[in-house]
C-alpha cells in the first residue's frame, strides 16, 4: 500500500493536488475537511478529539482495504512537534501492511493563498471556509503564530518532495507527484 501526505499552509492547494493526483493514479483522497466539516456540523463547533478519532477510524479501515493507497492532507506546522508525532502516529496506523510512505510539501506565498481561499471548490467542499472574513483572519493568524514551510534540510524523509505551487497548475503539480513517486 502507498500512503501519500500532502502537507502544507492553509488554502495552498493541498486539498486540490490531491484531487488532481487521485484523477492520474489508483490512490484515493482523504482531505483532512472529509474529517472536519461533519464534526462542526454535529457538534457546532470545533472538537479535535472527534475529528481525530474520525479520521484514525477512516485510516484504520482503509489501511485493512487491500487497496492501491491513500492520499490525506494536513494543514502541518514545522515548528510544532505535536503536528510530527501526528504524522509518526497515521503511519503507526498503516506500517503492518507493508506501507510505503510519501511526502509533499507544498508552499506559496500568503497573497496567493488568499486568493485561493475563496476559490469555488474550495468553498464547495469546505463549508467552514465559506465566511471569508473569518477564514482569512484564521490564515493570518496562524502564519503569524506557526511555520508552515520547511527549513532546507529540515525534512528528513525518504520520498519527499518540496514544491512551490505559486504559478503551478494543480493537474501539473499532480503529474510532477505521480511521477516522481512513480505512483
Amino acid at each position: 500500500m502507498k500512503l501519500v501526505f500532502i502537507l502544507g499552509d492553509a488554502a495552498v492547494g493541498k486539498m486540490t493536488v490531491g484531487q488532481e493526483l487521485m484523477k492520474i493514479t489508483d490512490l484515493r483522497l482523504l482531505h483532512n475537511h472529509i474529517t472536519i466539516e461533519p464534526v462542526l456540523e454535529v457538534f457546532g463547533e470545533w472538537n479535535l478529539k472527534a475529528v481525530m478519532d474520525s479520521r484514525d477510524v477512516l485510516f484504520r479501515e482503509f489501511a485493512k482495504s487491500g487497496k492501491y493507497g491513500l492520499i490525506t492532507t494536513l494543514m502541518f506546522a514545522f515548528d510544532e512537534q505535536e503536528d510530527w508525532d501526528y504524522l509518526e502516529h497515521v503511519k503507526e496506523i498503516f506500517k503492518p501492511y507493508d506501507t510505503e510512505f510519501y511526502y509533499v510539501e507544498l508552499f506559496a506565498p500568503q497573497e496567493i493563498r488568499l486568493q485561493r481561499n475563496v476559490t469555488e471548490n474550495r468553498l464547495k467542499h469546505k463549508a467552514s471556509k465559506r465566511d471569508i472574513e473569518i477564514s482569512n483572519q484564521r490564515l493570518l493568524n496562524d502564519d503569524a503564530n506557526h511555520r508552515f514551510v520547511s527549513y532546507d534540510g529540515e525534512v528528513q524523509f525518504d520520498h519527499y518532495i518540496k514544491m512551490d505551487n505559486s504559478d503551478l497548475p494543480p493537474e501539473k503539480a499532480a503529474e510532477i507527484i505521480k511521477e516522481t513517486f512513480n505512483l
